[in-house]
């Protein structure tokens, strides 16, 4: 025996009634089905309290919208129905909504709304529908019959949330099955019952799901199926977690925890009389019937997951009772929730220091001045002589919830809770965590509600797959090679390494584009380059971090690929937000030294990484290496080290064969240099790595203070353009060849080295003699030479390609996947 129930969306259109009529007339299953049990149409409860709110302030445009829902049940009416069987159905349809009418005249004249005239207005949805879709069914070759719950489901004389009397209901449902022939379907009105004087009451917003289980455990039935607009009970939310998924069993108690922190799915006092009996319910979808769907029993099969869930809860408030009266002084949160309790408000869940100085505890927004109230009523007397402060109200919080039998006697879930937040920058306000160890509910704020769920969920359910929310700005050179890595490197690192990295906005001086479900990296060159293309819009460096921050997503990072002072002095805004920053831009750690330090301090203090390595010689582990060093224990004693590709190419094959300025021309040509050669022979870059380094090792530097030799005259500085300074330099070939050939007269060669030592660093022309690591260098490499208290009789060496975008945007990519590496 099975006792079916259709939900709002189930029943609210034809297309879906068709969906309903073809899963019972399935031959195995109509042989079982004993009731069905069905909710108003979609939007209608909604619309019958809109109804009663605006009646009962005088507004008398309610007969219009009485009259647009009837034309929508009479538009149903006739898809299905035809003849006399319609003519039968609007005759039925206009009598019930006569009787609405007159239900909301009363209210009008009156200008009163009682708990009990709501719940009769409310109760229409389920009458209109039931009584139509027996109908259909009838037409429509399925023998089917209108059932009003309210002769059956007796309840307490509460309205609103009334409770069922199962002694009472249970006998009643018998002996009316009893009766029945076996040959026609009952149509249930769910959601509605009635109290002992025959008002209507109705079992709270979806106690349709209710009203099934009570049939089906009055009935001993063997399954109660609810059926809905989604595949079952999943991992959480799925309209704001995309990755969530179905559940395929879970145990009553979890199904009871999940559904009373906000999923929806399933009303919470369903589950109960379910329980009591041992009867599965199983959620299924109305929309793919040919999908298991979950299915909730006493004892579900063991979960893969450490958990089995996540809910939320939004909005709730919370309430703060504190005061050096309550400690050690017994009875006090009796009176405290009992003060609640007489005037039927209900806590979602409550906290309380180890001090008994402070109980904090959550409720609805609408339960705030009534809480409030009583417990100043309550404590009208400790509150008045200041031994316990006003109650402290706070709004707008969400009550994250995560759920699983597994949790229980398991090390390291709440660790995991924590520190996905933590990470994440979620602020836990409040937690509970009770000694049956299957829920653990933490209270945030509701802004960050997604941004949470979605890290939780990941942290349990992905655990393998670490993925980046990647935002970027910068697609010259470097960035577009760094477009390309990703591209092209994506799938191997979601398959193999279960990485993913989603980019989700990009910016450079033409516009910035975003999009939430991710650009294809291949793409926004091209986009960000082209022709009032849809979605670009203006750079503004606020808007892209604003934006960044806005779409609060959790294991965001930011990329910038630019050579910028602007974007790079935005680093700490974005590290305060807890965005790891990722950057080969040398200018915010060459930068004042105070903000250094100060991007130094957010970073370490508030666990957010900045990653910098390929500020200093691209590709090459020269800062994560001198960090090691450090790290250990080991003492930076000197460093030398040639830092500029640009300068390595030059003064590699300055052998005599070429000209110097011939040099430059060809370090111009293959790409080496910036626009202007000047930027690079003047040292600046290098300086500005060398200052980097030197700061990694502790020391205090300014750059004003790094000694910087020049290689130009100063003809070729001040000349007026590229042109004048070529011109310039073939001038002061001689003199540069003159002093190449006295230093190869004495078998050395001219190198620009930087050296740092003793709290200095200076970047000058050397003359190196053989065997100096120096003459090693090949093209535009890199070398820097570290000599430590370790590394002193033979110093560690680093050498490659120092520059270059493929090399640079290679570091970087590899400190992004760094980055999805330090996730949970």
């Amino acid at each position: 025996m099975l006792v079916l129930k259709f939900g709002g969306t189930s029943v609210g259109s034809p297309a879906a009634l068709e969906k309903v009529l073809e899963i019972l007339k399935d031959p195995v299953r109509r042989e079982k089905v004993a009731v069905v049990v069905v909710s108003a149409f979609s939007g209608v409860t909604d619309g019958l309290i809109d109804l009663s709110r605006r009646a009962v302030s005088g507004d008398t445009t309610y007969p219009e919208t009485v009259a647009a829902i009837k034309k929508g049940h009479l538009e149903t009416a006739s898809h299905f129905l035809a003849g006399e069987e319609l003519d039968a159905a609007r005759e039925n349809l206009e009598g019930e909504f006569s009787r609405l009418l007159g239900v909301l005249d009363g209210i009008s004249v009156l200008r009163e709304l009682s708990p009990r005239s709501l719940d009769l207005m409310m109760s229409f949805g389920e009458r209109f529908s039931a009584s139509l879709i027996a109908s259909i069914f009838c037409a429509k070759g399925l023998p089917a019959t209108c059932v009003d719950s309210r002769r059956l489901v007796k309840t307490r004389g509460d309205f609103g949330k009334a409770v069922v009397q199962e002694e009472e209901t249970f006998p009643l449902i018998r002996s009316w099955y009893g009766s029945q022939n076996g040959q026609v379907l009952p149509v249930v009105t769910g959601f509605i019952a009635s109290a002992a004087d025959g008002s209507t009451t109705t079992l709270g917003r979806g106690g349709s799901d209710l009203t099934a289980a009570v049939f089906g455990a009055a009935l001993d039935a063997e399954e109660v199926e609810i059926w809905t607009d989604v595949d079952g009970i999943f991992t959480a939310d799925p309209r704001q977690v995309k990755n969530a998924f179905p559940i395929d069993s879970i145990s009553y108690e979890e199904a009871m925890e999940l559904s009373h922190f906000g999923a929806k799915v399933i009303y919470p006092p369903t589950i109960q009389p379910a329980l009591e009996k041992g009867i599965p319910i199983r959620i299924k979808n109305t929309f793919n019937p040919g999908f298991h769907g979950t299915l909730i029993v006493k004892d579900a099969e063991p979960s893969t997951y450490p958990i089995r869930g996540i809910s939320s809860m939004r909005p709730v408030a919370l309430i703060r009772v504190q005061g050096p009266a309550m400690v050690g002084v017994a009875g006090f949160s009796s009176r405290l929730f009992g003060s609640l309790a007489r005037r039927k408000i209900s806590v979602v869940l409550i906290s309380q220091s180890s001090s008994e100085y402070s109980i904090c505890f959550a409720v609805l927004p609408a339960d705030i001045p009534s809480a409030k109230e009583a417990i100043m009523e309550e404590f009208d007397r400790e509150i008045g002589r200041g031994v316990i402060d006003p109650p402290v109200i706070e709004e707008n919080f969400s009550i994250i919830a995560v759920v699983g039998l597994g949790m229980k006697r398991m090390t390291g879930i709440s660790g995991r809770v924590f520190y996905a937040l933590g990470r994440n920058d979620v602020n836990v306000v409040a937690i509970a965590q009770g000694s049956s160890e299957i829920n653990i509910s933490v209270v945030i704020s509701s802004h960050d509600e997604a941004k949470a769920l979605n890290a939780i969920h990941e942290a349990f359910f992905l655990a393998t797959v670490r993925s980046v929310n990647l935002f970027m700005i910068g697609v010259g050179l470097i960035g577009t090679t760094l477009l390309e890595q990703i591209a092209a490197q994506r799938e191997i690192l979601a398959e193999s390494h279960k990485i993913r990295i989603n980019l989700i906005g990009a910016a450079d001086f033409r516009g910035m584009i975003f999009d939430l479900e991710g650009l294809d990296p291949r793409k926004v060159r091209s986009l960000l380059h082209g022709e009032k293309a849809e979605g670009i819009e203006p750079l503004s460096l606020p808007g892209f971090i604003e934006r960044m921050e806005a779409f609060n997503l959790p294991n965001t990072a930011f990329c910038d690929c630019t050579a910028s002072d602007d974007i790079a002095q935005s680093y700490a805004e974005i590290l305060r937000a807890a965005i790891p920053v990722i950057t080969p831009n040398k200018r915010a750690n060459s930068s004042p030294l105070e903000y250094y330090k100060t991007l130094r301090d957010i970073s370490r203090e508030r666990g957010t990484p900045y990653l910098y390595e390929t500020t200093v010689c691209a590709g090459l582990p020269v800062i994560s290496t001198l960090r090691d060093l450090t790290l250990s224990g080991d003492r930076v004693r000197r460093i030398e080290a040639v830092l500029s590709g640009t300068l390595s190419f030059i003064f590699n094959n300055y052998d005599g064969n070429k000209t110097f300025s011939a040099l430059v021309r060809e370090a111009k040509a293959k790409g080496y240099t910036e626009p202007d050669p000047r930027d690079d022979l003047k040292a600046m870059d290098a300086a500005r790595k060398a200052l980097i380094l030197a700061r990694e090792c502790g020391m205090a530097l300014e750059f004003s203070s790094v000694e910087i030799e020049p290689i130009l005259p100063e003809a070729c500085i001040k000349a007026a353009d590229v042109d004048a300074f070529f011109k310039e330099l073939e001038k002061s070939d001689g003199a540069f060849e003159e002093r190449r050939s006295r230093a190869a007269k004495e078998g050395r060669a001219l190198r620009y080295v930087a050296v740092i030592e003793e709290g200095a660093a200076r970047l000058s022309l050397r003359e190196e003699k053989a065997g100096s690591p120096f003459l090693s260098l090949v093209d535009s490499d890199n070398i820097v030479v570290i000599t430590t208290d370790r590394y002193s009789t033979l110093p560690m060496v680093i050498k490659g390609p120092g520059a270059g975008a493929q090399v640079t945007a290679g570091g970087v990519f590899a400190d992004i996947v760094r980055i999805a590496r330090t996730l949970v």
